[in-house]
């Protein structure tokens, strides 16, 4: 089913984020987090895609692994730097073969140790050019659902770090949906004013595609900061960072703050009639689960 159809048919929808992992107890302990969350019946759930391509097998192994030992719907993500088109038509053709009905194309990261890569070498310089080429794809006809993959992109409620004009940051969101994005996912956010201003931009730009929030509870002083390094960048509101601070010497009541936080984002999302919500997991189970109980869904 393409993601499209789900969100025409249900009013909100839920989903969570996975990434590869890198051994065989890790690959384990990932599979019991998704048999958890199985439970609590998600619309889909995303695979991450690493810088560069560095998880291209896990990626597309861990997606029919899910694919074939549960009823998830699984929508990998598939990005463009350091790829050619052969590369990319290649994974689209295991995908469609596999029976995947979705995509989320991104524009990607360059990874570390290719620090100095030219862009001008990739066949796909922006996520619009990979968009466009998943639709011709499409027109080809090599996907067991007439329609082709879905395809679902990203969007930036606090910018994108790339493109600091936000007036031209919106001409671009505006070319991947014109060339046939179905759906938005925005990077994670802390304050939902920021999602908001971001969704009534979007409608200004005519960008009229469901838009679903991206949230990541925070675990951790440490996984604060490397939130704060991420190329998007993260901006924590001085009252969650009070919270924070008040309770930084125990791990565990971070963490209380960090779920405490996320929940109210997630009410008052709902309230406001968010079309989805997306949990970045990080391969755990735990605060989701307390975010869905607290909040009875």
């Amino acid at each position: 089913m393409h993601i499209c159809d789900t969100l025409a048919r249900d009013e909100t929808t839920f989903s969570f984020e996975f990434f590869p992992p890198k051994t065989e107890k890790t690959w384990e302990s990932l599979y019991a987090t998704i048999t958890d969350l199985e439970e609590l019946n998600p619309s889909f759930v995303s695979v991450t895609y690493g810088a560069g391509g560095s998880t291209r097998e896990m990626t597309h192994d861990l997606v029919l692994r899910i694919k074939t030992e549960s009823k998830l719907t699984t929508v990998p993500h598939l990005t463009c730097v350091c790829h050619q088109e052969h590369e990319i038509r290649e994974i689209l053709e295991r995908y469609a073969a596999a029976g995947v009905g979705n995509i989320l194309a991104l524009g990607g990261d360059v990874p570390a140790d290719r620090g100095d890569w030219d862009k001008s070498q990739d066949a796909f310089q922006h996520a619009s050019d990979l968009v466009e080429f998943i639709k011709k794809f499409n027109a080809e006809g090599l996907h067991p659902d007439s329609r082709g993959f879905g395809i679902g992109v990203a969007g930036f409620p606090e910018g994108h770090p790339a493109t600091p004009n936000r007036l031209v940051e919106m001409d671009h969101l505006k070319a991947k949906v014109d060339l046939g994005a179905d759906y938005i996912v925005t990077q994670l956010f802390f304050d939902n004013h920021d999602f908001y201003d971001f969704r009534d931009r979007c409608e200004l730009a005519g960008i009229t595609v469901p838009i679903i929030a991206g949230l990541m509870p925070i675990n951790s002083v440490s996984g604060m900061k490397r939130m704060a390094e991420l190329a998007a960048g993260a901006r924590f509101p001085a009252s969650l960072m009070r919270a924070v601070d008040r309770c930084a010497d125990e791990a565990a009541a971070v963490e209380r703050v960090g779920i405490h936080w996320a929940t109210e984002q997630c009410r008052d999302l709902l309230d406001h009639r968010v079309r989805g919500i997306h949990f970045y997991t990080l391969n755990k189970s735990s605060a989701t689960r307390q975010i869905y109980e607290t909040l009875g869904l």
